[in-house]
């Protein structure tokens, strides 16, 4: 196979379904194909049916490239799929499902719902205390707050605004909409040049610092901004401040590499997807971090096919349902 080196590329090679079985039996089962319920390799291909059959003795034996990712009860065929998470892997400002929709002939409700899916897919599964070392690595910790420019909305927009973001944060509907605003953390590793977000309840001392315990190694270098609940952990790091009142920048100490990544997101978030509730942050700032973490680097060729590769290796084991997208899961019909 030749490397898929455009988008052009990439749409003539998954056009044929063949060349997705294959592909995607290369990245899912490296070593042969595996049942997804019992993980057995006694499977026989039913090439009428475009599917396996699990020889082992269980309910429901047959399954698809489909079964066991975010894929799975998807109409949509697999080259489209394909296609979507080049896209959105690649669009270094993301592709807003109305964008989608045109591009690869679905609905913009199916489109909406499949990017959610892929975002699930681009998650990073952060395990343990991984950023900086005990040598001093240089580790960035800061926050932002994203939500509407108040002062350019009329006073009803701003009331119903203030009340349905109160119904997803609990906090008080009468809280000036700028305090309402959801935030999120940031952490930026200078070595690997890799970060990590999280959107978090609240800026309180214990809820930042939680989140930078249980991602930073003891003894690294950590760099923040004078904020109060940045103070006082304990000498499990080398903490130092930069004071934003008195400048930006002193010697090695800053947060401009995360202030980098912020003007990113925001970029993203206001010029793309324009409007963002905060029940669905946590999965655009996973899309932002997905592109950012793999982006090409001079000490790092990382190409299209690769980030869009990545995609697609980490479909598996991951469910996103329409209910639990919509905050509708656990609901039961009146009828």
């Amino acid at each position: 196979m030749k490397p898929l080196k455009t988008l052009q590329a990439a749409i003539e090679f998954f056009s044929d379904p063949v060349n997705c079985r294959e592909y995607a039996v290369a990245l899912r089962w490296p070593d042969g194909v595996a049942c997804p319920k019992c993980g057995s390799k006694d499977v026989l291909f039913l090439a009428k049916y475009n599917r396996w059959h699990c020889r082992s003795k269980h309910a429901a034996p047959q399954f698809t490239l489909k079964t066991g990712t975010v894929m799975e009860d998807s109409a949509i065929p697999v080259g489209k799929w394909f296609i979507a998470m080049w896209l959105l892997a690649n669009c270094k400002n993301g592709i807003s499902s109305y964008e989608l929709q045109r591009a690869i002939g679905v609905t913009q409700k199916s489109a909406w719902f499949l990017l959610h899916r892929i975002r699930a897919a681009m998650t990073a599964e952060n395990v343990g205390p991984t950023m900086g070392s005990p040598e001093g690595g240089e580790v960035e910790a800061d926050e932002t707050f994203v939500g509407p420019n108040a002062a350019r909305m009329s006073r009803k927009r701003r009331l119903a605004l203030q009340q349905r973001r109160s119904e997803f944060s609990n906090q008080d509907p009468g809280k000036p909409l700028y305090l309402a605003k959801t935030a999120v953390q940031g952490l930026l590793d200078r070595a690997t040049k890799q970060v990590r977000t999280k959107v978090v309840p609240n800026t309180r001392r214990k809820t930042l610092q939680d989140e930078i315990l249980a991602a930073v190694v003891p003894g690294s270098r950590l760099y923040t901004d004078e904020m109060p609940a940045y103070w006082h952990f304990d000498g499990r790091f080398v903490h130092q401040i930069v004071n934003h009142m008195r400048h930006y920048v002193d010697g090695r100490v800053h947060t401009n590499g995360l202030e980098n990544y912020w003007s990113l997101l925001k970029r993203t978030l206001r010029g793309t997807y324009v409007a963002v509730e905060p029940f669905h942050l946590a999965r655009y700032a996973d899309e932002q971090a997905f592109r950012f973490n793999n982006r090409a680097t001079k000490d790092n060729a990382v190409t299209d096919e690769d980030r869009f590769a990545l995609v697609a290796s980490q479909v598996a084991g991951k469910r996103l349902t329409y209910k639990a997208l919509t905050g509708k899961e656990g609901e039961t019909s009146a009828f």
